[in-house]
């Protein structure tokens, strides 16, 4: 794994003392494949961490172990220095982490607004009256006012990922410490038109800056413009390891052929085509 010398002080992890998340020896198989192998990570708070790579080598299973929907087959798993044990349902871990999933995943017989406010109605004793108000504060950050009547049908795909964005970042005013400090993007530009990607991508720096919590998140992307526009820091995935990582300034720099063959879409180069 190579990275540049001329790194400033944000791109070196070391310096920033302890990973709100971290992955150590992680590998996790289905059937007869190993989709990561031995994967070392660090998160650290205020990161706006790209994962990149060619497809299938991994990454979304990544975020999933993050969030702890998946157990690994070996490794390890710190969440502020606190190792989990299982999954998300039987780990307590300190802080809570939201995921975005590449397909918006709406209720299409819940209204927008039960859509965003699932979590309170079904895990907060809140009136419906005050969670109506957080939902309709999250859908007015997401630039979506006065949609919490409409349906998921009604909606464009560009709207349909705000409102996952604004159930993402839900939080019980009663309950602070289930209110998410890390964010997991997962393809969150996948399909949509340029226009509809650059409002994505302003809504994902905007929440990033304004939020009370979720400073710190993970962008699994294969899109050019939302790896520059979203993203401070990369680590490039191939065959389930770590090959590469830094800057996102370094992208262009870097001789490493892998993130070249990438970048480029050269179907020459060390990633074989398919694999």
């Amino acid at each position: 794994m190579s990275q540049s010398p001329s790194q400033s002080p944000l791109d070196r992890p070391a310096d920033r003392g302890t990973p709100i998340v971290e992955l150590r020896g992680v590998t996790k198989t289905f059937g007869d494949k190993t989709v990561i192998k031995d994967l070392d990570m660090k998160l650290y708070e205020g990161d706006a961490l790209g994962a990149i790579g060619p497809s299938g080598t991994g990454k979304s299973t990544i975020l999933r172990i993050m969030a702890g929907l998946l157990e690994p087959d070996s490794g390890e798993i710190y969440i502020q220095g606190q190792k989990r044990t299982g999954t998300i349902d039987d780990a307590n871990d300190p802080i809570a982490i939201g995921m975005v999933f590449q397909h918006a995943a709406l209720f299409d017989s819940l209204t927008v607004g039960e859509n965003v406010g699932f979590m309170l109605y079904q895990h907060s004793n809140l009136s419906g009256d005050r969670i109506r108000d957080i939902v309709d504060d999250c859908l007015a950050r997401v630039g979506l006012p006065d949609t919490a009547d409409l349906m998921p049908s009604q909606l464009s795909g560009g709207m349909k990922k705000r409102v996952s964005f604004a159930r993402a970042i839900v939080t019980n005013p009663d309950r602070p410490q289930e209110n998410p400090e890390v964010l997991l993007y997962d393809e969150p530009t996948a399909g949509l038109d340029p226009i509809a990607s650059t409002v994505v991508e302003d809504l994902i720096r905007k929440i990033n800056r304004e939020s009370e919590v979720c400073k710190t998140y993970v962008m699994v992307t294969h899109q050019d413009s939302t790896i520059r526009r979203t993203t401070d820091r990369i680590v490039f995935l191939h065959r389930g390891s770590v090959q590469w990582e830094g800057g996102v300034h370094e992208l262009d720099s870097t001789p490493h052929p892998m993130v070249q063959q990438f970048l480029t879409a050269s179907i020459e180069g060390p990633i074989q085509v398919g694999a």
